[in-house]
């Protein structure tokens, strides 16, 4: 994600029997058969407009303690599914309003669930509001996991008083001494089995208390010796170590029902010259039918240099979607709406696959439903 500053700052027939078979045979011989069974009732996404069903796939940011026209037509118009909010945008805890008269922007039918209101809140050197959690990624990952459990929920609770849904946390990555992860104090350890034992508890406070969590940067950011914000990192692993460490976190996070996965854009030569956002073999292959998720992925932020290198926000929406990433993140609510709109012309000239993308969206959409009430 956008990182605060530079470096250590950046941051899831039976078979019919003789005698059924004899009844059924019975009763069409007097005129009678099997009550028909009853349709299927069509999907929400099934019935969204191309237009809103592409927007379903975006979520964006703004500037400043005021949302502009453009994102409120955007939410009204059901062409977005949620915000990204950064300390820019809460000056103080009375940011709480903002988010407030964003939910209270009448939306279409199908998709007046709350919106995804997210937030990097990881703490230590990276949190957007003050509060919980107190210390951290990596001080939680020494106390152990009753402390991160702990810090989870009073996070959740931080976060819910002023509006927020989705926390973008907890970091997964393996923090490998000397890379990025390590050196800013990201990580909760540098084994796989510290990372899970005490990430994976942060995220469980989160759920206790009404917030989704979020792990991150899938398969693994912590070999990288720079943030992707600010430079393009080849993760130069074997599928072995990357299965066997860096994705091994997941598995925990995915068995407890963890919520979303953001992934990496980072490169990760052994599965796709691609930024793993953009990978198939990553997005699809690794997270859902290697691991078995099936919740909502969302791509880290594209705007960023390692994204420019792949190409614009135009590009980079096609490629997440047609990878499978199911919500691509955009810090500026601009790019987001050019994202929508090549969204929308891959749909109407049929070089994105409309039954794919309405799965993508159905799951955005039962996420959203979960904070309905």
């Amino acid at each position: 994600m956008r990182a605060t500053t530079i470096r250590r700052r950046r941051i899831a027939i039976g078979a019919a029997c003789g005698l059924a078979i004899g009844a059924f045979a019975f009763g069409a011989a007097l005129g009678y058969g099997p009550s028909p069974s009853p349709s299927p009732q069509p999907s929400v996404a099934s019935q969204l407009s191309v237009s809103r069903l592409a927007g379903q796939r975006i979520v964006v940011g703004f500037a400043g303690g005021e949302a502009p026209s453009a994102v409120k037509r955007m939410i009204r118009d059901g062409k977005v599914a949620g915000v990204i909010l950064f300390a820019e945008n809460f000056p103080s805890r009375a940011g709480r309003h903002l988010v407030r008269r964003l939910q209270a922007i009448r939306r279409p039918a199908g998709l007046r669930s709350p919106l995804l209101v997210m937030v990097d809140q990881e703490g230590g050197l990276v949190k957007r509001i003050d509060g919980a959690p107190a210390v951290s990624a990596a001080q939680m990952g020494s106390r152990g996991a009753a402390f991160s459990r702990a810090q989870g929920r009073a996070t959740a609770a931080n976060l819910s008083d002023v509006g927020v849904n989705v926390d973008l946390a907890p970091v997964l990555d393996v923090a490998r001494p000397g890379g990025t992860i390590a050196e800013t104090e990201r990580g909760f350890g540098s084994t796989a089995a510290r990372v899970s034992a005490t990430a994976v508890p942060f995220a469980e406070g989160l759920r206790d208390g009404g917030v989704a969590a979020t792990a991150k940067h899938f398969p693994g950011l912590g070999a990288a010796g720079e943030s992707t914000d600010f430079a393009v990192q080849r993760i130069d692993l074997s599928k072995r170590e990357l299965r066997t460490v860096d994705e091994a976190p997941y598995r925990d996070f995915i068995a407890f029902g963890g919520e979303l996965v953001m992934l990496s854009t980072a490169i990760y030569p052994v599965f796709s010259s691609k930024p793993a956002a953009f990978s198939r073999p990553i997005a699809t292959g690794e997270l859902r039918s290697r691991l078995g998720f099936e919740g909502v992925s969302i791509t880290d932020a594209l705007e960023t240099v390692a994204v420019e290198d792949f190409g614009g926000p135009d590009k980079a929406g096609l490629a997440a979607a047609r990878a499978g990433t199911d919500l691509l993140l955009f810090t500026d609510f601009r790019a987001g709406e050019s994202a929508r709109l090549a969204l929308l012309r891959g749909l109407r000239a049929g070089r994105l696959d409309r039954a794919a993308f309405e799965e993508s969206v159905g799951r955005v959409l039962r996420l959203r439903q979960r904070f309905a009430g």
